[in-house]
């Protein structure tokens, strides 16, 4: 049974108890949150969540923060942030159904608040806005449908798609938390202390959800603290940096990377040039190893935009990121190589002569099998690259560059082609014999056929 949440009495407070007034906290909630700092304590008696009284029995709708005086929006605020602290048990639609619908409206109505800024929140109604906020968002994920089954193999692609039960109320909480980040009327310098490394390291820890829905909100609100936030954008980044890697070598299995790497195309996208050390050892280090895990065709577009980025912003990269593909090319995997053979003709679209002629020996060595390849769909996307006019003026540039790089590789490929050459006009001869023999003696058994009817 939930604890009831009684109204304030019928005194009204004075006006020096307004909205505004800053009150400090005592440390002894029962809500944890990690903080960069805490206010002084002050003597004022407001409410927070440590202080209000709990009594049994079922949640009382509260009124609106728009129909009650000023100075009394500060507690009401505070009582509805106790409200909505509350968590539910949802795999049972049956249950708490008026007070989860209670929790609902308050949500919504908070978030119409913090939207329309018509109520100037405080430092402490910040925080203890955050406070629910991680009540809420921060929990234990409940497990993947391989960890279920036991199965270590499976394709994530495969895995049923999973829609979290308590998703009315989790698409409110971070609603809000995505327009308390965008407020015009938020200071920075007050929600740095709040959204500070220890939340931004949760926040991250979410991005594993099953369901994408809760991946699409993560992503919009990492992104928004990402660009507001100055103070924290080398943190996320090696933030990000360590789950690619844990992903990479440890697991093969995450849920956001094809998310995380959204956020990363447009960070990407506002790197200054000249490029910075830091950015080069991430492209080496995190996205071209990216191309090792089997399940890559998750997030492939999104690693291959990255990627491109890069070329595009310096055109010098062109020759690590083609070895870099090249080293993790797939030898059994042709769905794998398809993708593989998209996304290098997207890079060599802002390849330059120079560059490609660094690498162009592997490069073509690899396509010369992909061409060759038992699979037809391998050989058709390669073969398609001679459709793109680019492509094909870099290596009309280079045919001689081919011959004096590596004579003998270009004599083994001419005699081969010779020789296909003569194979197939003796091939041809040899149909064409094969047809006239079946004629003659088709001819024959009708002459013979024709006389024993007459």
């Amino acid at each position: 049974m939930l604890n009831k949440i009684m109204k304030r009495g019928q005194r009204k407070s004075s006006k020096s108890e307004a909205i505004e007034t800053p009150i400090s906290q005592s440390p002894a909630s029962s809500v944890t949150v990690n903080h960069a700092s805490r206010l002084a304590s002050a003597t004022s008696q407001h409410v927070t969540l440590a202080n209000i009284p709990l009594n049994p029995g079922t949640v009382d709708v509260l009124p609106t923060l728009r129909d009650v005086p000023m100075s009394d929006r500060h507690n009401l605020f505070i009582q509805k942030l106790q409200i909505c602290c509350f968590l539910f048990d949802f795999t049972d639609p049956t249950k708490s159904v008026r007070e989860k619908e209670i929790k609902r409206q308050t949500l919504a109505e908070l978030v119409d608040l913090v939207q329309s800024g018509s109520c100037k929140m405080n430092e402490v109604m910040q925080e203890e806005l955050m406070k629910m906020i991680s009540v809420n968002i921060f929990r234990c994920l409940p497990p993947a449908a391989h960890e279920n089954t036991g199965s270590e193999g499976g394709d994530p692609e495969e895995d049923e798609i999973f829609m979290d039960p308590s998703w009315p109320h989790l698409q409110l909480v971070y609603d809000l938390l995505l327009k308390y980040v965008v407020s015009s009327e938020t200071d920075t310098k007050i929600a740095k202390k709040y959204l500070d490394h220890s939340f931004v390291l949760k926040l991250l820890d979410l991005f594993d959800s099953e369901d994408m829905r809760e991946r699409e909100y993560l992503k919009t609100i990492l992104h928004r603290i990402y660009g507001r936030f100055m103070v924290h954008r080398p943190f996320i980044r090696n933030a990000i940096n360590n789950i690619f890697y844990q992903f990479i070598f440890e697991t093969e299995r995450y849920n956001g990377i094809g998310e995380l790497l959204e956020i990363l195309g447009s960070i990407i996208n506002g790197f200054a040039l000249p490029m910075k050390e830091e950015h080069k050892l991430f492209l080496v280090r995190a996205l071209i190893p990216l191309h090792k895990p089997k399940c890559i065709s998750s997030y492939h577009q999104q690693l291959s935009y990255c990627i491109t980025q890069f070329v595009e912003k310096d055109y010098r990269l062109a020759d690590t990121v083609i070895r870099g593909v090249l080293k993790y090319w797939p030898v059994t995997n042709c769905g794998k190589e398809v993708l593989f053979l998209g996304e290098l003709e997207e890079i060599l679209e802002f390849t330059q002569s120079a560059e490609f002629q660094r690498c162009m020996v592997p490069l073509f060595r690899q396509i010369g099998r992909s061409l060759t390849s038992s699979h037809f769909q391998v050989a058709e996307r390669a073969l398609f690259w001679w459709n793109n006019e680019h492509i094909v003026s870099l290596i009309a540039e280079n045919r001689r560059m081919f011959l004096e790089m590596d004579p003998e590789l270009f004599e083994e490929c001419q005699m081969q082609h010779d020789e296909k050459q003569a194979r197939a006009g003796e091939l041809k001869q040899s149909r064409e014999l094969t047809w006239k023999k079946l004629e003659e003696v088709a001819s024959q058994v009708t002459g013979e056929e024709n006389m024993i009817v007459i």
